[in-house]
């Protein structure tokens, strides 16, 4: 149901509004004036204003004006008297306004035909919001690609999981498509007709993951001039994906865990809690329990989460889909670059299936796209990724490590802290040098979290 605003300055109309939308289901706030309506606008998100012409001091235009500029998403409806008519119909031909209401003895019923309209309208828009923003949510069960005993088990898991409400955890390698098996839970599921959302929580500090989640009001912080729904609105009634969950803070995760415990949130800066009806997915290529252990992720948000867990399969743990997946990718960049590449070398086939692919199905993505960009005749030819030690390390399933020589020791005077300090720096100074000062990509380039990447920072006071 909608969090509806009614602004008149008769109270009878307000109090007469209010018990006929309560008793509809709807969440209803009333005022006698436009100054508290401009006031109440200002700190709370609305998905309707409903606000009368005629009124003393500041009229229901300039309550319009102002909720165009402050909450330029809250479709504003207009009741209108017989003497204010023409403005009320100047200001929805201008635009400003959603629709107008002239007043009458069925004025409930008109409010509430009215409301219906306005209402489907939003929800259609805020839909094309999210399809807009992630225009690759038709994906399905086709789309993920593997006919091996691994790849069955989960497409299975996906079918049965996607009919319930339930939270899902998803688990796997970096580049083994988490975000696929998302979107197909979504698209198997009864909200498919609902927006899927995706966030990246790497990708954001806090402070700018909270309002992108929550949504924020005019003022909340510096440049905040308007009020902005959150991604857990935008998807309301659909699914929202939280990728790369272990690289949330400790303080966002304890907010997190609230809106999932109360299915509410609240903008940044707001003062009323908004309910939302939408299916959260995480993903992780961490070791969450570890990371419980270690007390960098809630064990309570961890059980919230992890309620129904699918592990993503890496491609080592499926060699025979190796050679499905990369004929797909060579039709599909060839078709793209507009290249007549008919098949593949056989030892190049022969040589990706006996590769170990520490990158997943992503690298393999990439090494077909760059190989048919440099292909000039009509077969392909692939050279296979020059290996790098940590990548060699995770595919044989061990921990990093490096070499030194038999008798190596540190020079005499020269402390083994200060020294690994140092290497440290210069590492954190070159990956901050190949990203641009981009500090989640810096951290990506050392494998390291954000969170760790922040710390180490601040240690070296860089």
């Amino acid at each position: 149901m909608a969090n509806i605003l009614v602004c008149d300055d008769e109270r009878s109309i307000c109090e007469m509004l209010d018990i006929a939308l309560r008793r509809d289901g709807h969440r209803v706030e009333t005022v006698n004036s436009g100054q508290a309506a401009k006031s109440k606008i200002d700190g709370n998100l609305y998905d309707v204003i409903i606000t009368d012409i005629k009124m003393p001091n500041i009229d229901g235009i300039e309550v319009l004006r102002h909720a165009h500029r402050v909450s330029p998403d809250s479709p504003v409806v207009l009741i209108t008297a017989v003497d204010d008519y023409e403005a009320a119909v100047e200001a929805v031909k201008a635009g400003g306004a959603s629709d107008y209401i002239r007043k009458s003895p069925s004025l409930v019923d008109e409010i509430r035909l009215t409301l219906a309209r306005v209402l489907e309208r939003a929800a259609l828009s805020k839909q094309n919001f999210a399809l807009r923003r992630d225009a690759a949510s038709h994906n399905s069960l086709e789309n993920i690609i593997g006919i091996s005993a691994a790849m069955e088990k989960l497409k299975q898991t996906v079918r049965t999981v996607a009919s319930t409400a339930s939270t899902v955890l998803i688990h796997g390698e970096s580049g083994t498509g988490k975000e696929l098996v998302a979107r197909a839970v979504h698209i198997c599921s009864p909200r498919a007709a609902e927006p899927f959302v995706s966030v990246n929580c790497g990708a954001f500090p806090e402070t700018l993951l909270e309002s992108e989640l929550f949504g924020y009001v005019k003022g909340a912080f510096t440049g905040a001039t308007q009020n902005k729904r959150g991604l857990f609105e935008v998807a309301g009634g659909g699914t929202i994906f939280l990728d790369e969950i272990s690289e949330m803070t400790l303080a966002m995760q304890v907010k997190l865990l609230r809106v999932l415990q109360e299915r509410t949130v609240r903008p940044v800066g707001g003062t009323s809690e908004i309910p939302i009806d939408v299916r959260v997915i995480a993903a992780t290529n961490r070791d969450l329990e570890k990371a419980v252990a270690e007390n960098l992720f809630r064990e309570d948000l961890y059980y919230r989460l992890n309620v129904i867990p699918i592990r993503v399969p890496n491609l080592r743990e499926r060699r025979e889909d190796i050679k499905l997946l990369a004929n797909h990718f060579l039709k599909k960049y060839a078709a793209a670059a507009n290249r007549s590449i008919l098949r593949m070398e056989k030892k190049s086939l022969e040589a990706l299936c006996g590769y170990d692919w520490p990158g997943n199905v992503r690298q393999l993505e990439n090494t077909i796209e760059r190989a048919v960009a440099l292909e000039t005749s009509d077969e392909l030819h692939v050279e296979l990724p020059v290996e790098r030690p940590k990548a060699r390390a995770a595919a044989a399933g061990t921990g990093e490590s490096v070499e030194i020589a038999p008798d190596a020791v540190l020079p005499a005077g020269v402390g083994m802290e200060s020294y690994v300090a140092k290497i440290e720096r210069a590492l954190l100074q070159n990956a901050l040098e190949k990203s641009n000062g981009v500090q989640t990509k810096a951290a990506d380039l050392l494998g390291i979290s954000y969170r760790s990447f922040r710390h180490l920072m601040k240690k070296y006071e860089l």
